[in-house]
């Protein structure tokens, strides 16, 4: 996550912002808060979130319009996350699924849970950001298969020292020193 960017957490209940901004600020995630969608767009037009946690029910415009208006805002590449004590039915996080949210959420949050989402979520948000040439996607699935550089290099029909250049392009895009730890990253982020 960029240094600026801020996770919005929206939710119209003051001590759950306050839980949610002490945990993301515990591991060094800045959080700004809003109490309304209202506030929550208002917010989000000044600056760019790096991830949205969402309450459902709220005054004004609801959580699932506010998901709507800010997937017109930003698109798909903003994490949506739901956050909701009230709409806990499987057919409730089905319409938050569809309207757009990456992910879903119920109250009474856990912190490990919580952290995990949000992580993952905005460092998958950042990986889809970074523009992999189509080789390079390539070159990500061949070292998830365990391929070496010499066996991606016969695959591709390319030479050793393009497949290991493409392989050093590739651990540098995803922010890691080894191609062990990108093989890694890849799949925790599932783009192999």
């Amino acid at each position: 996550m960029t240094a600026a960017a801020s996770v919005l957490v929206v939710d119209d209940d003051e001590p759950t912002r306050a839980f949610v901004a002490d945990v993301l600020a515990s591991v060094g995630i800045p959080a700004r808060l809003a109490s309304s969608g209202i506030e929550a767009m208002q917010l989000a037009a000044d600056e760019r979130p790096s991830a949205v946690l969402l309450d459902i029910s709220m005054p004004g415009i609801c959580g699932y319009e506010a998901c709507y208006r800010l997937r017109e805002l930003y698109g798909p590449s903003l994490p949506i996350v739901f956050v909701t004590g009230e709409r806990v039915e499987s057919y409730d996080r089905a319409a938050g699924l569809l309207l757009g949210a990456d992910d879903y959420l119920l109250k009474p949050l856990s912190q490990d849970e919580l952290l995990a989402r949000v992580r993952t979520l905005i460092a998958r948000a950042e990986v889809e950001a970074v523009p992999f040439t189509p080789r390079e996607r390539e070159v990500i699935n061949l070292l998830g298969e365990g391929l070496s550089g010499r066996e991606i290099a016969e695959r591709l029909v390319i030479a050793p020292s393009t497949a290991a250049k493409h392989i050093e392009h590739v651990v540098g895009k995803l922010g890691v020193r080894s191609r062990s730890q990108a093989i890694a990253k890849a799949y925790r982020l599932r783009l192999i």
